[in-house]
């Protein structure tokens, strides 16, 4: 059986805590910034990770893990 490749849009934007969540980067912060207040901007400031139910579709797209 040939091996499964990866999204490459998942290597990129994903990566996996070590306690296997995945987390990912704040959205809304590349650029039309002026448009959001201060509060917007300092509570996207950090990494998140995803909810269960995403991170279920997350880990099929990347079959051998993110790293």
């Amino acid at each position: 059986m040939p091996k499964l490749k990866t999204k490459s849009g998942v290597k990129k934007r994903f990566k996996l805590t070590a306690t296997g969540k995945i987390k990912h980067g704040a959205v809304g912060k590349r650029h039309r910034l002026m448009s959001h207040n201060a509060k917007y901007i300092r509570q996207h400031r950090r990494t998140d990770t995803i909810s269960d139910a995403d991170a279920k579709v997350i880990k099929k797209w990347a079959p051998y893990g993110l790293g």
